[in-house]
């Protein structure tokens, strides 16, 4: 019988999470933690660190986990080098449910950098009013270029002021619309937007906005990761499970 480890923490991951559920797989889907207001899923939720690549193999064991599908952020390599390392312990399957990453279209303005620390010295120079859609985790970083003024974009308010000397902080939970964004970035005269490439369709609004408006994109590329099986969308991922003996109709 079929128990799964969802890495969760994005759409595909929700989207996985209600049809593993229709198909009456036990299922366990958990968080980092990051987020004070995940979605209400329909399996049962684990939030919180495993505890490194030990830790990860111990619950495996201890839960009776029969496969894992890694369906965190294309940014979380951490944990996804975690889980590669730690179903080889354990002795059990893994599969990455990935998005795939975007692409520029024709008008895009985009800069690519390799990480955080590339986007930071990309803006370097005169004071500009800057578009962070990197997240809170690597606000700090852009402390380093306190000229610019920075529209911050967050899922939840944040606990403390983040380190920036002007800023201007909105709250809101995608999917966002091309033109909640276009109005976005003219209601603030952003100049320049700086996006991780995490790809999908929940976040991309703000690529279509800027190439509209005409705006620089700082674009930071996906680390790269261990080799492992990669699925490109839900009904892939119920097809792998249904290889485990569940007929699920996919």
């Amino acid at each position: 019988m079929t128990r799964l480890l969802i890495l969760g923490g994005t759409r595909e991951a929700s989207d996985l999470a209600r049809a593993v559920a229709e198909a009456g797989i036990d299922a366990v889907l958990s968080y980092a933690g990051r987020v004070a207001r995940p979605a209400t899923q329909p399996v049962p939720v684990r939030v919180g660190g495993f505890g490194g690549v030990p830790g990860l193999a111990a619950y495996l064991r201890a839960e009776g986990i029969t496969r894992l599908i890694d369906a965190t952020h294309p940014f979380a390599a951490q944990m996804s080098h975690n889980a590669v390392e730690a179903t080889a312990d354990a002795g059990i399957p893994l599969a990455a449910l990935t998005r795939p990453a975007w692409t520029p279209q024709p008008g895009d303005r985009w800069h690519h950098v390799p990480d955080i620390a590339g986007a930071v010295d990309a803006l370097t120079g005169p004071s500009r009013r800057v578009m962070l859609a990197v997240g809170r985790m690597h606000l700090d970083a852009f402390a380093a270029q306190p000229q610019h003024h920075y529209l911050l974009r967050l899922v939840d308010p944040p606990e403390t002021p983040p380190p920036l000397p002007e800023q201007t902080v909105t709250v809101s939970r995608g999917p966002f619309t091309v033109a909640d964004d276009t109005a976005l970035m003219r209601g603030h005269d952003i100049e320049i937007v700086v996006a991780k490439n995490a790809g999908g369709a929940g976040a991309r609004a703000k690529l279509d906005a800027a190439r509209a408006l005409g705006l620089e994109v700082i674009m930071i590329d996906r680390p790269a990761l261990r080799q492992r099986r990669e699925l490109g969308s839900v009904g892939d991922a119920m097809r792998w499970l249904g290889h485990a003996g569940a007929d699920l109709g996919v």
